[in-house]
């Protein structure tokens, strides 16, 4: 615990140096964007009405690779996407934000991880593709790539 708030400081230290802006709420860009993007899973794994453990488990697996964060940073960060989910309006909110920094091939990215929380649990849900639908509309993607996307995911091993 003590080693992960030393970090923390260092992490302050070094955001002063780098160039990484910190939000008027005190959250630093990186990850604002972290946030958004799990939220944005969290959402889409919800979205049939059963988050399950094999899709939090694939959610924290996906933020650990993209990301490169260790177990306790992604904890945290669950924790703090899912506190952000739970009082978020619409996807909009996480959706902008993801707007703000990435380009078009990084909102792929994302796009296939949301197709592959999706196909978790084997099936597609009308209202996973409702929302998912309504992900790629907002972070402005072509509704062909959304399909491309989920096409490339559909022919993944054990999907």
């Amino acid at each position: 615990m003590f080693e992960y708030l030393r970090k923390i400081l260092l992490q302050d230290q070094d955001e002063k140096n780098s160039g990484v802006v910190k939000t008027s709420s005190g959250e630093t860009t990186t990850k604002k964007y972290q946030i958004a993007t799990a939220a944005l899973l969290i959402e889409i794994a919800k979205a049939d009405g059963n988050f399950s453990e094999d899709e939090r488990k694939r959610i924290i697996e996906l933020m650990k690779k993209d990301f490169n964060l260790e177990d306790e940073c992604v904890n945290e960060l669950m924790e703090l996407s899912e506190q952000k989910v739970k009082n978020s309006i619409s996807v909009y909110e996480f959706t902008s934000v993801i707007n703000e920094s990435f380009d078009y091939q990084e909102k792929i990215n994302l796009i296939k991880n949301l197709w592959r929380i999706i196909y978790e649990d084997g099936k597609l849900d009308s209202h996973e593709d409702r929302l998912i639908k309504i992900i790629g509309s907002t972070m402005n993607l072509e509704h062909k790539d959304v399909i491309n996307a989920k096409l490339f995911i559909k022919q993944e091993p054990g999907k």
